[in-house]
C-alpha cells in the first residue's frame, strides 16, 4: 500500500463511517475502482479505531457519565437505577451479538463476505429497510403534528429486549455493505425510536465492537499482514474526517430525511451488478492474496 493509496482509503473510512452507506464497503470498492489490492479486514477494523476516537470526543461528556456512573452503581445500590448506569448495562448486552459472531465468522468476514456480488445485495436490501423505516419515522413525525398518535421512544426508554435487538442489527454490518450505522439506526426507527435516539444509541454502541475489533487486529501490523506506517496515517486521517462528519450527521438528523442515503444505496448496488454482469468489474476484484 502506497502512502497515496493509505491517504485515499482514510478519507473514505472518515467520510462513510457514520453515514448509513457502509465504510467497508466504500473502502473495498475504492480499492477495486482503482485496482488497488482489497485493504483487508484488519485494515478497516484499525482504520475504524480512529473513527471511533473521534465519537469519544464527541459525547465525551456522555460517556464520562455513563462510564463513571455504571462503576459507582457496582458497589452503591442507590445508582443502579440511574439512567447512565443503565446505559452502560445496555451498551454491554448490545455487544454480545456481534462480539459471538465476530469471532464465529471470523474466516468468512475476511473471505467470501468480500464478495463483491454480497456487496451490491446487501447495499440495496439494507437502502430498502432503510428507506421504509425512515418512512415510518416521517409519518409519526407528521401526524404528531396533526393528530394524537403514539409518540416516538427515547433513551430513556430503552430496555434489555430492544438493547439485544439493536445488538443484532449491528452484528449485521460485519457483512460489507450492510453499514453499522444504517443498520443500527434502522432497527431503531422500526422499534418506534426517534432518529436521534438510534444514531446516539448506535454511535454509543459501536465503541466497544470497534476498539476491540480493532485491538484484535493490531497484532496484525506486528507480523507484517499490514503496513504499520499508512495504517496508522490512515487511522489519523479517518479520525479528523470522521470528527467533522458526525458532527455534522448528528445535526442532519434531525430535521432530514435519510432518503439521500436510500437512493445512493440503491442505485450503488444495482451500478455494481451491472458492471459485474457485464464483464467489467470482478466479483474478487482487488481481493487480497493472503
Amino acid at each position: 500500500m502506497t502512502w497515496f493509496e493509505s491517504l485515499i482509503l482514510g478519507l473514505v473510512q472518515g467520510l462513510t463511517e457514520f453515514l448509513p452507506i457502509s465504510s467497508s464497503a466504500h473502502l473495498r470498492l475504492t480499492a477495486a475502482f482503482a485496482g488497488w489490492e482489497d485493504p483487508g479486514a484488519a485494515f478497516t477494523a484499525i482504520t475504524q479505531i480512529g473513527t471511533e476516537a473521534a465519537v469519544l470526543i464527541y459525547f465525551r461528556k456522555d460517556i464520562a457519565k455513563i462510564v463513571s456512573t455504571w462503576f459507582r452503581s457496582l458497589y452503591t445500590k442507590s445508582l443502579r437505577s440511574d439512567q447512565d448506569a443503565v446505559m452502560g448495562w445496555l451498551v454491554i448486552v448490545g455487544s454480545i451479538p456481534i462480539g459471538v459472531l465476530g469471532l464465529t465468522l471470523k474466516d468468512q468476514i475476511e473471505g467470501p463476505f468480500r464478495d463483491l456480488r454480497l456487496t451490491a445485495t446487501t447495499l440495496i436490501v439494507m437502502g430498502v429497510v432503510l428507506g421504509v423505516a425512515d418512512r415510518l419515522a416521517a409519518r409519526d413525525e407528521e401526524g404528531g403534528r396533526h393528530r394524537a398518535v403514539r409518540e416516538r421512544k427515547t433513551l430513556r426508554e430503552l430496555g434489555v429486549r430492544d438493547g439485544l435487538i439493536f445488538g443484532l442489527c449491528q452484528a449485521m454490518a460485519l457483512v460489507p455493505g450492510v453499514s453499522r450505522s444504517g443498520a443500527t439506526i434502522s432497527g431503531g426507527l422500526l422499534m418506534g425510536y426517534t432518529r436521534e435516539a438510534a444514531a446516539r444509541y448506535s454511535f454509543l454502541l459501536a465503541i466497544p465492537a470497534v476498539l476491540a475489533s480493532g485491538g484484535m487486529e493490531l497484532k496484525a501490523l506486528g507480523e507484517g499482514h499490514v503496513a504499520w506506517g499508512q495504517t496508522i496515517f490512515a487511522t489519523v486521517v479517518a479520525f479528523v474526517v470522521g470528527y467533522a462528519v458526525i458532527a455534522w450527521f448528528m445535526k442532519f438528523i434531525t430535521t432530514k430525511s435519510f432518503m439521500p442515503f436510500v437512493v445512493y444505496r440503491i442505485l450503488l448496488g444495482i451500478a455494481l451488478f451491472v458492471l459485474i454482469g457485464l464483464g467489467v468489474l470482478s466479483p474478487h476484484a482487488a481481493e487480497s492474496a493472503g
